[in-house]
């Protein structure tokens, strides 16, 4: 009996001691369920990418279908609405649908969409373009669009008469572009009318003990305009602080090096110091007018501008720039300069309408008035969506046409959506020795581009 008794004890203990060790076991299960969960939602968000082969097996079938979801929402889109297909890869999207007032597109860069059926139109980026490699042959119904902001620097073959005409939309920075960018750069009409950076003349005329009249900022040196030549013949008559990395003689705080540094407000309060800037453009075209203009405008400081030659349309007012254009050799340019320096009352003049807070020019109030598109307002959409937007338009507005039965509206770009010349070299004094630079390879290449440009049209394949 006893015996017996002692048998269910230790057989109760052991029951006991079963259920104790599987309830531990059992914790510290779940204890590492909880850690591993942790430490794999920790890895993500440190490495910024989830570990597929740590996850649970289950979820991979719901990945599987949320992919082909996303896949088939782009085949829909596709099938339903005009395709616009970025031949230059500038947005890196793969599908996206765009709203445009009440018309709605497809864009992508799928290349894959070349011959879909509802591929509309072609998005070209100038920088980008690339005779070797275009959607040819051509058909009757792809439309070609080019947005292209730069100048005949980055590909000189789209300015010449046989390229820009191949597309039917631009935005370029011509004023006669079906979307005219000439003034991308500008923010709008209050940073022109700000005070923010100015320094007051008198405070200007005590700098000058220590400063320059004029100042030059570049890095890229030798460019199509020779610009570096003028300053270069220019600095022999009078005196210029030249920083960056084209006839440098003066150097800016450490901070200050680098590109990102050229809208910081350091720097614009070291310019702000001076009278005037050399705003020198990196190409001769018309109505190619970049920040090298409107930044003295903002901060107060007299442009001496050499650049676009219709560059007066687009001045503040009638006396606010100093135009390199109006002077025979630079010897005269800095004897006019060193006139307003020791001139207040003349100098005054090249700013009253900052002071004053007055814009004259109709035709900049307009254009600023009237674009689609804004420079670093999150409220307007940026200018490439209003690219996108003109030719989804434009597409819609045919396909409602031909729902009618009516003629189709054929859109061409000209010559003057992209308007260069020849670049050419300054030569100041006809004994002076040639210079060996950069610059002897502008003219090479444009003639080159022209070429190849008279060749694409010659191809069968391009219609």
């Amino acid at each position: 009996m006893v015996r017996i008794q002692r048998r269910k004890l230790l057989a109760s203990c052991l029951c006991i001691t079963a259920t104790v060790f599987l309830l531990v076991t059992l914790q510290v299960v779940v204890e590492l369920g909880k850690f591993e969960r942790k430490k794999f939602k920790n890895s993500n968000l440190n490495d910024g990418h989830a570990q597929m082969e740590e996850e649970p097996i289950h979820l991979h079938p719901f990945l599987k279908r949320e992919g082909l979801t996303l896949n088939r929402k782009k085949t829909l889109a596709a099938d339903n609405y005009p395709i616009m297909l970025w031949w230059s890869p500038l947005t890196g999207e793969t599908g996206r649908l765009g709203q445009c007032g009440a018309d709605t597109c497809f864009f992508t860069i799928n290349r894959t969409y070349l011959h879909h059926h509802r591929t509309k139109a072609f998005l070209f980026y100038g920088t980008d373009f690339n005779i070797d490699s275009l959607p040819l042959p051509r058909k009757a119904h792809h439309d070609w669009a080019l947005f292209h902001e730069e100048s005949p620097k980055n590909n000189y073959k789209l300015f010449h008469q046989p390229v820009i005409t191949l597309f039917n939309y631009t935005a370029t920075f011509s004023r006669h572009s079906h979307l005219p960018l000439t003034t991308q750069y500008l923010e709008g009409t209050e940073v022109l009318k700000s005070l923010r950076y100015l320094v007051p003349l008198q405070s200007k005329n005590h700098l000058r003990k220590s400063l320059a009249p004029l100042v030059y900022v570049q890095s890229d040196c030798d460019p199509p305009s020779d610009r570096d030549s003028y300053v270069r013949e220019l600095m022999t008559y009078i005196e210029v602080d030249s920083y960056g990395e084209c006839l440098r003689n003066k150097a800016l705080p450490q901070q200050l090096n680098g590109p990102a540094s050229m809208d910081a407000g350091d720097f614009y309060r070291i310019l702000a110091q001076y009278k005037f800037i050399l705003a020198f453009e990196n190409a001769v075209c018309d109505d190619y007018v970049t920040e090298k203009f409107w930044r003295p405008l903002k901060l107060g400081v007299v442009p001496v501008y050499y650049g676009s030659p219709s560059i007066a349309d687009w001045l503040p007012s009638n006396r606010s720039a100093i135009l390199v254009s109006e002077f025979s050799h630079p010897r005269e340019l800095a004897s006019y300069i060193r006139q307003l320096d020791h001139d207040d009352r003349l100098y005054q003049a090249y700013i009253e309408w900052k002071l004053k807070g007055e814009i004259s020019n109709q035709r900049l109030l307009t254009a600023l008035r009237e674009r689609k598109w804004g420079v670093q307002d999150i409220k307007q959409d940026n200018y490439i969506d209003a690219f996108e937007c003109m030719v989804c338009t434009k597409v819609w507005d045919n396909i409602r046409l031909q729902e009618k039965g009516l003629p189709l509206k054929r859109w061409k770009a000209d010559i003057t959506h992209l308007s260069c010349p020849e670049p050419t070299a300054f030569a100041f004094s006809p004994l002076a020795p040639r210079r060996s630079s950069l610059r002897e390879m502008w003219i090479p290449s444009f003639q080159q581009s022209k070429k190849e440009a008279q060749a694409l049209r010659k191809s069968p394949k391009r219609k």
